[in-house]
């Protein structure tokens, strides 16, 4: 499998992974302080990837030149997901999921503002078809809230979250200087932790940890290993191979992910005319993804 290849699948099962913490996450965000929650597994994602990255050749010092970089893409990485979690306290999880498929245009400018990736024709297109899908998601087909542009606060805070979320993808690339994506993602993870239990430890020390439903310690566990420090990887390892805007593109396959996940959950199939919006996602993904040449 090819540099490229590999970029893409390793964004294939990012998707799949962060659709998971949309599920649980609104099933746990009004059981706990996101700060909490969020400082607590990015700590447990620390120790895992650090575990990782011992086993597979260690943590040569060279990386933790300018340690700095680590606060910053952490601290970004970290606020997207507290902004996630005080989203999913009202929004629904497959609003919440097209709200995230917005990342890949903000992701775009980004990448042209940072590392002057153009953007083609093509893509242009690609992220109209993926905005309009996500928008009539979010406005859940009510044509009449989306004239009256009515939002729910959930989605509007967990937005905010996203353009921390879009500018983080093409920072990997700008900030990395020759680490592999298991080094890196340990420093971000590890910046993500400290700048988290800066910014919470109040929440942190106030949780009666002991007293916390299943739910909470189940979606703990998921987003620390699999939509934290797994996916920090993936993302970080797609970013050093694929340009931003495709590195997102996968966002795009996110609600569809939620769905199966609801599903599982036994929550039902959304309405028919909120899937159309859901299969504009795709069609974008499918356009991102075709080769420019």
């Amino acid at each position: 499998m090819g540099t490229v290849a590999r970029g893409h699948l390793a964004m294939l099962v990012f998707s799949a992974l962060v659709a998971g913490s949309f599920s649980l996450g609104a099933q746990a965000a009004n059981e706990i302080a996101p700060i909490a929650l969020n400082a607590v597994r990015f700590v447990i994602g620390a120790v895992v990837v650090g575990g990782i990255a011992m086993a597979s050749g260690g943590l040569p010092a060279r990386a933790f030149r300018a340690p700095w970089r680590y606060l910053v893409l952490g601290g970004l990485f970290g606020f997207y997901f507290v902004m996630m979690f005080e989203g999913l306290k009202t929004a629904p999880p497959v609003s919440a999921a097209a709200v995230f498929t917005l990342t890949p245009a903000m992701a775009a400018g980004f990448g042209f503002l940072l590392l002057r990736q153009h953007m083609t024709g093509r893509m242009a297109v690609a992220l109209g078809f993926g905005a309009v899908g996500a928008l009539w998601v979010i406005f859940r087909a009510d044509l009449g809230a989306a004239l009256a542009f009515e939002i729910g606060r959930g989605e509007v805070i967990y937005f905010i979250g996203c353009i921390a979320h879009a500018l983080y993808a093409p920072l990997v690339r700008a900030l990395n200087r020759g680490e592999n994506a298991i080094v890196f993602a340990f420093g971000t993870m590890v910046g993500g932790a400290i700048t988290l239990m800066a910014w919470g430890w109040r929440d942190v020390v106030a949780t009666d940890w002991a007293a916390l439903p299943g739910i909470v310690w189940v979606t703990l566990l998921y987003t620390a290993v699999f939509a934290s420090a797994a996916t920090t990887v993936l993302l970080q390892f797609a970013a050093m191979r694929l340009p931003s805007s495709k590195v997102m593109a996968y966002t795009y396959l996110t609600p569809s992910w939620v769905i199966l996940w609801e599903i599982g959950f036994g929550n039902g199939i959304p309405p028919a005319l909120v899937l159309v919006g859901v299969a504009l996602t795709a069609v974008a993904l499918l356009l991102l993804l075709k080769d420019e040449h």
